[in-house]
């Protein structure tokens, strides 16, 4: 396949893919295929999207009959069947509470979209002077103005300006002490402290929310120490600050519950979700949010009377797309019949094993991982990310896919991969990193 040049691609050094393309041409269960027709094994659920794998015919027969009957519907003012349909049946999945959802496109949508609620519940209150956010290092949030300033990964950040000002990060919870360790590391939990630091620094009646992903994942898959995630839930509910999970990678049975919130046993207040509601075959993200929040909001309007005023001044064009909902409608239908979310903790301790087993390679920096999600770090003594880059594109040209951010390989393979395709994947990582 000849390239041209017009397009342009998203987190990519795109000269350097001209020079060497990676072209996907299909996909089905656990695999890829290139442009030359080879099998690319997919250790990374595509992008943490296709825990089902690839090529799942019913969500294809979904859309696509959904498609025939109502190919769009507005949002605004106006609301399709499905969009109920899914709003019941994801409130049944999340903690208990948490029982409103608001459709968006995207994690990176997900994300503005919880900012704004924020902002809209603490003036629905009557406390609109809190307006700031607290966030944490080699965090990601999503590419949207809102996410890129609640970030701390620099590449994401520094030729983009000032973004949204309030805010705040924390301290990451990678400690050296805390190396290869399998699961929750047993040190840390006082990383926690630097919310009250920042409480204490600026005033609780001035900060809004503290935004963190439960397990941080495009940045290398740091794991919350043991005691952390709760110490944050205690800092926030103590000054009246909104705790937000950021779910877009851990959601749906990555950590072997439905949602890591559940795994942890750590309630907060806003989930975003992303990338696995749809098994990846539609564009879709939702806001969920506790009834209180809710209420708070919808009833700060009743002083609209008959005005037919939206309580909530937000929203997108393809909010609650049928299509997106049939896709995510089905695949939730997927989770349950086959088991999914229970084979996901099944496979777990297997995926850790075998990935812990590379720690014998002398370029390995430390490993991390937590249910079916983990990540190798690397040692470089190049540029920041140019091993990492070298390591991905040999990966694909031996036969199999992953994540990298800079020199961290990021594995989180589908819920139906098998013992022996955990084996190869293994295998493969081991040949090429001995390569670099």
């Amino acid at each position: 396949m000849e390239l041209n040049r017009h397009q342009w691609l998203p987190f990519t050094n795109n000269k350097a893919f001209i020079q060497r393309p990676q072209i996907f041409s299909k996909a089905q269960g656990m695999y890829y295929w290139n442009s030359q027709g080879d099998k690319i094994l997919d250790a990374c659920s595509g992008l943490f999207c296709c825990p089902a794998g690839h090529g799942r015919i019913e969500i294809a027969n979904a859309v696509y009959q959904q498609l025939q009957t109502l190919d769009f519907s507005p949002h605004f003012m106006r609301a399709s069947e499905n969009s109920f349909k899914l709003a019941d049946k994801l409130s049944s999945l999340l903690p208990d509470s948490i029982d409103h959802l608001f459709f968006c496109s995207s994690g990176s949508e997900a994300v503005d979209t919880a900012i704004k609620v924020v902002l809209a519940y603490h003036h629905a209150t009557g406390k609109p002077q809190k307006q700031r956010f607290v966030s944490r290092e080699r965090a990601y949030h999503g590419v949207n103005l809102g996410g890129t300033s609640l970030s701390g990964i620099l590449k994401n950040r520094e030729v983009f300006g000032q973004g949204i000002a309030s805010v705040v990060h924390m301290r990451h919870t990678w400690l050296q002490q805390n190396s290869f360790t399998q699961g929750q590391p047993e040190t840390g939990a006082e990383l926690a402290n630097d919310l009250q630091r920042f409480v204490d620094l600026y005033g609780k009646d001035n900060i809004a929310a503290c935004f963190v992903e439960p397990i941080a994942g495009s940045t290398g898959a740091l794991i919350p120490p043991k005691g952390y995630l709760q110490r944050l839930r205690e800092i926030c509910t103590n000054n009246e600050i909104l705790l937000v999970f950021d779910e877009v990678i851990t959601g749906f049975g990555r950590t072997g519950k439905a949602f890591a919130a559940q795994t942890f046993d750590v309630k907060p207040d806003i989930i975003t979700l992303a990338k696995a509601l749809t098994n990846g075959a539609q564009p879709m993200g939702a806001v969920a949010v506790t009834n209180t929040i809710y209420d708070s909001i919808v009833n700060s309007g009743s002083d609209l009377g008959n005005s037919g005023l939206p309580e909530f001044f937000h929203g997108y064009t393809y909010s609650g797309h049928p299509a997106a909902c049939a896709a995510a409608l089905t695949t939730l239908e997927i989770f349950e019949n086959e088991g999914l979310f229970e084979r996901s903790t099944s496979l777990a301790p297997l995926f850790q094993e075998c990935l812990h087993s590379l720690s014998d390679l002398a370029a390995v920096k430390d490993i991390r991982s937590f249910g079916l999600m983990g990540a190798v770090d690397i040692h470089s003594s190049q540029k920041p990310g140019e091993l990492g880059y070298k390591l991905q594109a040999d990966l694909f040209d031996q036969g199999l896919h992953l994540k990298t951010t800079g020199d961290v390989a990021i594995l989180a393979p589908a819920f139906i991969c098998e013992p022996k395709e955990l084996e190869q994947i293994m295998d493969i990582l081991r040949r090429v990193i001995r390569t670099l």
